[in-house]
């Protein structure tokens, strides 16, 4: 059975890597036309490709087998493969710095720096566009595992492996069996010697005590619970190719989740908009497309002033930007390829509203009405484009309404930059306030504005025109309300994690401040909550890295879309006293760039963000994988739900990652569900806790069952006696096997509960839990062994059983000729611990099939419940019954009646013993107490300390109790942290200050820091 075991894990391993490698094959594996001299198209395999090599793009696009960058031509990509966003995105071919920009000769070319022109590994060419006839070319710059997917592919394959105090404690645990063994051992050869036995004899003897105490079916019996927590989890659909990862899931007090496609649906809903006139803001309107606002500005500024574009015939683009577009219900064309062939770039790209939107009489009108008369097409054609700047955060167009002389400038953009670019006499004077309403309820809103150009802007001036000549001086038209709505079932689910004190943390690509606002709206940053932004800045100019702390009481800048980088603008700041803060929960946020820098120049400051970081925007997929890590070294166990290829990382190092796509991300996570719902997480914390019960109850049942069979055959080996081999027989396969493969089909609890179980065997409750019974085995088997000693019957079989057949006096008397070897296992001794044992391994079995708070009730299992009842009845009978053919069988004696009552009272009251001993004094003296303590004492912060190794303390305590009470040290670190933060009263940092990171180094590599005002 251990073999098979061995086998069927080894090849999920096998199945796993070669899906893994067959799904990097199928992508980075393709033909591909290159460039070589003379200008002559080559085809070849991309795994020939190498750097400098200057690849053609393919009209109708590719998945990009190398990091290259654009030389010339336009492409359009989805990059969600890297980001999680499904947000096509247009990069452009790198300027030449000796012709575009003057002084950038010597600016060398990087990945990071000139991503709006890098092509990356694994991203998809939707799209390309050239102009006069030109090739799209870019040139390869990384490949292989230096590029973008590589790296992401090396963490998928070569993950740190992940540590399970379970699996440690058991090799320990074997190793004390081991020396039980050892013990054993040495006791039956010296026993053995002094009796004069056989040197054959001696050596199985010897061999057979080991094989006894340290159980071959072990690893099988605890196969057996996964196997069937695996069955379970695939009902609910969720599948596992790592089956050793359900027991610990069962431990996980920390949650990590994606946010787009995970938390929130994948599209952006219009909320409404809301206008403004006459320096006054109008009502809120939420229908947009209507005959009254068509030809308005607002609208017009709606139809324009995005990065839209048209992919085969399909229109694709941001999804603020596309859910903006659909409301007001307009039509975009672009220019075809053979019309771009024939003019030039500046082919422009025409909108224009749906026939719909018209009034009826308009645009039917009289059928005999002249072609003069009938009303000209309203049109808007965009001139040019200033494309989204995360610096500047906004982006702007150029138009030109069809007729009109002069053209028009639209942009949108952050509302606090929007209206710092427009004439203050149009702005509100309630414009703040406003804002605030919105943002507090979580709303991404975007600011819109217009202004007319000169009639002196011809349409070639303006394609050489700067941005700032645009963007200012423009007069404000209002607010865009957009929100990302919630799945369905986020909030509950996330209320039940935090119920049962599992910390939840969110880490996207997305922007910070869109983050904050989901986690506000979901619940995982409660009303109440301080919100902390980290940002953190690298060396510069000479100077030493540093953090800007902002708190926030409230989210009051614009959550515009994620287009719209809205981290450089500035936090409204909570000036109010912060003394409270200490009573209050708090959370940090920070962003992928400033996680990274403090990673690198602020290792003493980690530790202490993990133990209250809950948003971590825009994380690059490395950066995810670094922080499920960073949590794993203050001993949180992390789970990890996702649903994109840049969560691969992350969902294969965390101790449970769960992927909500059967794409990429189902080949480097353990767990995939089939339904793309959270609701999933709480199922699998459910069933890897039951999982983890199941295993500790296996193994408990396992130990007691090797220890009662180790003491039996100890006793009887005193006398020159052993069990038979029916009898070792029927009490491995008749009890053992049945008991273990039924006691382990107990499913998982119906909820969550703040407890948790233990997370390894060496504790206080387990050992405690092992001891008692052992002593409780022992005590009873060595009273019906002393005690049947007392007997002295000469013919047990004719007297007892009226039969004709001799049998054997206690086996105290001395056994000579063909008798000695019958009488060595046919004996009153052997008999009576046969029969005490086996009703111990049924005790033991019940007494350890535990149920609530983690699993069902034992007796909602009912195969193990029938099984123990036939067992029980069964053994009950032939005790109480014999049946000579079975006894023959069993090589049991015939005992006298009045000995089989005594027999019937030992058995009852060890079941009796046993039972109140696990089932009253541990749970509920020990277990809940402990608990109880755990949830009014040490824990009272749900972010600061969940109530981990529960049941680990309470034997800490105990023996804390009787070293006069001395206080011990929480073993987890963030336990550990949170015990110091608690009396630090330089921590959290406070409002308006910076954290530097000064130049000196230490020993240990970390820099010291200081707090400045």
């Amino acid at each position: 059975m251990s073999i098979v075991s061995i086998i069927s894990s080894l090849y999920s391993i096998r199945k796993q890597y070669v899906m893994l490698h067959d799904m990097v094959a199928t992508h980075s594996t393709v033909r591909v036309s290159v460039c070589r001299v003379n200008e002559e198209i080559e085809e070849i395999f991309s795994t020939d490709l190498v750097p400098g090599d200057v690849m053609i793009i393919p009209l109708n696009g590719t998945v990009m087998p190398c990091d290259a960058v654009l030389i010339n031509g336009t492409c359009i990509v989805n990059e969600s493969m890297l980001t999680g966003e499904s947000v096509p995105v247009t990069k452009t071919n790198l300027p030449n710095p000796s012709v575009d920009v003057k002084g950038t000769g010597e600016e060398l070319y990087s990945p990071e720096t000139h991503k709006r022109h890098t092509l990356f590994c694994g991203t998809t060419v939707i799209q390309t566009r050239f102009y006069t006839g030109e090739l799209v070319k870019a040139i390869v710059v990384r490949t292989g595992f230096s590029t973008s997917k590589g790296q992401l592919v090396r963490s998928i394959l070569y993950p740190k492996p992940t540590d399970f105090k379970l699996y440690r404690d058991a090799y320990l645990f074997l190793l004390c069996l081991v020396v039980v063994a050892g013990i054993g051992f040495i006791y039956t050869i010296i026993n053995s010697i002094l009796n004069k036995k056989e040197v054959q004899e001696i050596i199985i003897k010897s061999l057979d005590i080991i094989t006894i105490t340290v159980p071959p079916a072990l690893p099988a019996a605890m196969t057996a619970g996964i196997v069937y927590a695996q069955r379970r989890l695939k009902k609910v659909g969720i599948f596992c190719i790592s089956p050793q990862r359900i027991n610990i899931c069962g431990q996980l007090n920390l949650v990590c989740f994606d946010k787009t496609g995970t938390l929130t649906e994948d599209g952006l809903d219009l909320w409404g908009i809301q206008r403004v006139e006459n320096t006054r803001f109008l009502l809120p309107e939420d229908n947009v497309c209507s005959e009254i606002l068509v030809k308005s500005q607002f609208v017009a500024c709606m139809a324009t002033c995005h990065s839209l574009t048209k992919i085969e015939g399909v229109l694709s683009g941001d999804p603020l930007d596309l859910k903006m577009f659909e409301a007001i219900g307009w039509i975009l064309e672009e220019a075809t390829e053979e019309e771009t062939a024939l003019h030039n770039r500046i082919m422009p790209t025409v909108v224009r509203p749906s026939k719909q939107l018209f009034p009826e009489s308009t645009a039917v009108g009289n059928q005999e009405m002249e072609l003069f008369e009938l009303p000209a097409v309203y049109e808007i054609g965009i001139v040019r484009q200033f494309p989204f700047s995360s610096a500047l955060q906004r982006m702007s167009v150029v138009a030109r309404i069809l007729g009109d002389k002069k053209m028009d400038a639209y942009m949108k953009g952050a509302p606090e930059v929007i209206a710092s670019l427009c004439k203050p006499e149009t702005v509100p004077i309630d414009f703040e306030k406003v804002l605030e309403d919105y943002t507090k309820q979580g709303f991404r809103v975007i600011a819109l504005a217009h202004r007319k150009l000169e009639s002196k802007l011809t349409w070639h001036k303006v394609q050489h025109i700067s941005r700032d000549a645009i963007e200012n001086n423009m007069d404000f038209m209002g607010l865009i309300i957009m929100q990302n709505k919630l799945k369905q079932e986020t909030p509950a689910v996330l209320e039940d994690l935090h119920k049962a004190n599992i910390r939840t943390v969110m880490v996207t690509g997305d922007n910070m401040l869109t983050a904050v606002s989901v986690a506000r709206d979901c619940g995982m940053i409660l009303p109440q909550d301080k919100v902390i932004i980290a940002e953190a800045l690298p060396p510069k100019d000479g100077k030493v890295a540093k953090i800007n702390w902002h708190y926030a009481d409230s989210l009051t800048q614009c959550n515009e879309s994620s287009a719209i980088d809205s981290e450089a603008i500035p936090i409204k700041l909570a000036h109010d006293s912060l003394e409270d803060l200490p009573s209050t929960r708090y959370h940090f946020a920070m962003n992928g760039k400033s996680f990274s820098v403090i990673l690198e120049h602020f290792q003493d400051l980690v530790p202490k963000l993990m133990l209250h970081g809950t948003v971590f925007a825009r994380m690059a997929p490395d950066q995810k994988t670094q922080l499920v890590e960073a949590l794993q070294n203050v001993d949180y166990f992390v789970g990890m739900c996702g649903d994109g290829a840049n969560d691969c990382g992350a969902l294969k190092r965390a101790h449970g990652g769960i992927s909500l796509s059967e794409l990429e991300a189902s080949v480097a996570s353990p767990f995939t569900s089939k339904t793309p719902s959270i609701s999933c997480v709480p199922n699998l914390i459910r069933e890897g806790r039951a999982a983890l019960m199941t295993s500790f109850c296996v193994f408990k049942f396992m130990a007691l069952y090797s220890i009662i069979q180790y003491f039996s055959v100890t006793l009887l080996y005193s006398i020159l006696s052993n069990l038979g081999d029916f009898q070792f027989l029927f009490i491995d396969l008749a009890i053992i096997l049945v008991v273990v493969f039924t006691m382990s089909l107990n499913p998982a609890w119906k909820e969550l509960v703040a407890q948790r179980p233990p997370s390894g065997l060496i504790s206080g409750a387990l050992l405690f839990s092992v001891l008692s019974q052992i002593v409780i085995s022992v005590g009873f088997q060595s009273l019906g062994f002393f005690w049947v000693k007392q007997y002295k019957v000469c013919d047990p079989y004719s007297d007892v059983c009226n039969t004709t057949r001799s049998g054997c006096w206690n086996s105290s008397h001395l056994y000579n000729g063909t008798e000695l070897d019958a009488c060595t296992i046919q004996n009153y001794e052997n008999t009576t611990v046969f029969f005490i044992s086996s009703f111990q391994y049924l005790t033991v079995a019940v007494a350890f099939s535990k149920g609530k708070p983690f699993r069902q009730p034992c007796y909602k299992n009912y195969f193990f419940v029938l099984s123990v009842i036939i067992l029980y009845v069964f053994i009950l009978f032939i005790m109480l019954h014999p049946v000579a053919s079975v006894d023959q069988v069993l090589e049991i004696v015939c005992v006298p009646y009045q000995w089989r009552i005594h027999m019937l009272i030992i058995v009852l009251i060890n079941a009796f013993v046993s039972i109140t001993v696990e089932s009253f004094f541990l749970d509920t003296v020990l277990w809940k107490v402990v608990f109880s303590r755990d949830k009014q004492g040490e824990y009272r912060f749900t972010t600061t300390q969940p109530p981990q190794e529960s049941v680990d303390r309470w034997g800490k305590c105990c023996l804390s109790w009787a070293l006069s009470c001395r206080k011990k040290t929480p073993k987890a670190k963030y336990m550990y942290l949170a015990q110091e933060l608690r009396d630090d009263p330089e921590w959290p940092p406070k409002p308006q200050t910076t954290t530097e990171a000064k130049a000196v180094v230490k020993e240990n590599g970390s820099c010291q820091i200081s707090t400045i005002a």
